[in-house]
């Protein structure tokens, strides 16, 4: 099953609260993405909490995106957060 993802929302410690089609929300932690490559740029706040929904996933300001399957499996639900 392919999830498009409906809403994202920056939130602190560079964690995003993602909404995807099934109407499930999860968290997706994108720190320890941030020494590589490109996502490095993702440390300035102001360019993080640019993220956006974009066609099916979600982008920031900078062009970076990230397949919405990826951001699925990576991440764990909302309602776990407290264990993040």
């Amino acid at each position: 099953m392919y999830l498009s993802v409906i809403d994202v929302k920056p939130l602190e410690g560079y964690k995003l609260l993602i909404k995807f089609k099934n109407n499930e929300e999860r968290i997706f932690d994108v720190s320890p993405y941030l020494k590589i490559g490109k996502f490095a740029e993702l440390k300035n706040k102001a360019l993080f909490n640019s993220v956006a929904v974009s066609f099916d996933s979600i982008k920031w300001a900078n062009h970076l995106d990230m397949d919405p399957e990826f951001l699925y499996e990576k991440s764990v639900k909302a309602e776990d957060r407290q264990i993040m």
